[in-house]
């Protein structure tokens, strides 16, 4: 049988395990952000997904990596607070992971398998790579760091 996201435990941002099943029944967003990049600003439109659709069932899962240009420097503290006093993120953060190589999180290959990028590559390109995963927890779709937010609210719809 196939995995799907709520077989996975990861750390929240407090250095806490939590199980992705405690997600079950919402449609999720899965991003790997970044706090020094060029789509940094990407968390106000993550954050105002979060708010207009968490009662309807969406929840956004952030999980910082250092991994593209060094761009997420900071210890988890730091990234917390970064996310909080810059963009108001209230969505839950987890601890930095690594999305690629022999260290890739478990999670990450996971949806990397389930959810191809261009031409097939399983690789994550850069921060800010999208993975949106409906209610049964299956991934559906993958979205480029260079895909707004907001671009993607209408697949989510479709989701909720």
């Amino acid at each position: 049988m196939t995995a799907s996201i709520y077989d996975f435990s990861v750390n929240n941002i407090q250095g806490k395990t939590v199980s992705l099943a405690n997600f079950k029944d919402k449609v999720i967003l899965i991003v790997n952000t970044a706090s020094e990049c060029g789509f940094t600003p990407q968390y106000k439109e993550l954050e105002a997904l979060y708010q207009k659709h968490q009662s309807q069932g969406l929840a956004v899962l952030g999980f910082p990596c250092n991994q593209f240009g060094e761009q997420e420097k900071g210890d988890n503290q730091a990234i917390s607070s970064f996310c909080e006093l810059n963009f108001g993120v209230t969505f839950p953060l987890f601890e930095k992971i690594e999305v690629n190589g022999a260290n890739t999180a478990p999670l990450y290959a996971h949806l990397k398998q389930s959810a191809k990028g261009l031409l097939g590559s399983e690789a994550i390109k850069w921060n800010f790579t999208k993975f949106l995963v409906d209610r049964q927890g299956k991934v559906t779709q993958r979205f480029a760091p260079t895909t707004k937010p907001m671009a993607i609210e209408g697949e989510i719809l479709k989701l909720l």
